[in-house]
């Protein structure tokens, strides 16, 4: 069953979104307004994927925040200060593209983010050089089809939002088109702790 949210983001960034960059920035081709491409989700995880249980419970719950199978990333070198061998899993990680991405950004722009505690808006100083957006939220249980009795422990992850642009004004801009809730000024950056009480 396809999330109703998405086609209403994706029909929002057609018919709106696009023709208002257009105007703005003077974009006279519609392929080259700039696009969200694809959502990246990192969860952080070496320890506790080397448990079984712990592993099948983060997999899972990440499967049900993103609405995709995670995939196991392994360490690329062996560091030993950390006791870390090459090839040993680190983290989980979901690439999302299409009616997956737009569902996901829907319900992070709607939903998650407002239940933030204390949330007043995200720094719009996150963008890195070629235009994509990366944030990171301390407790992952913020997200509803999470629950909480179900859950042993709190966990992070981080996502990042990449476009196709490497104009950070411009990768703004659509980001605010499509519903992203930027803080009007860098004093009311909210610090994200979690669900709201």
């Amino acid at each position: 069953m396809k999330d109703k949210k998405q086609p209403e983001l994706k029909e929002k960034y057609i018919n709106e979104v696009v023709p208002q960059l257009q105007k703005e920035f003077g974009i006279k081709n519609k392929l080259a307004v700039p696009a969200v491409t694809k959502v990246v989700v990192n969860m952080g995880t070496r320890d506790k994927l080397r448990n079984k249980e712990s592993r099948a419970e983060l997999e899972r719950a990440l499967a049900q925040i993103t609405g995709q199978k995670p995939s196991v990333r392994q360490a690329k070198v062996s560091v030993a200060g950390f006791s870390l061998r090459k090839g040993m899993p680190v983290g989980l990680k979901v690439t999302l593209r299409g009616e997956r991405m737009y569902a996901f950004l829907a319900k992070l722009f709607s939903i998650v983010l407002p239940r933030l505690r204390d949330f007043r808006g995200l720094s719009p100083k996150s963008f890195d050089k070629n235009g994509n957006y990366t944030l990171g939220l301390v407790d992952y249980t913020v997200f509803p089809e999470l629950a909480l009795d179900k859950i042993a422990r709190d966990q992070g992850l981080e996502i990042t939002i990449v476009t196709n642009t490497k104009d950070r004004k411009k990768a703004k801009r659509l980001l605010a088109l499509l519903g992203m809730p930027f803080a009007k000024n860098q004093d009311e950056i909210s610090v994200k702790k979690g669900r709201a009480n």
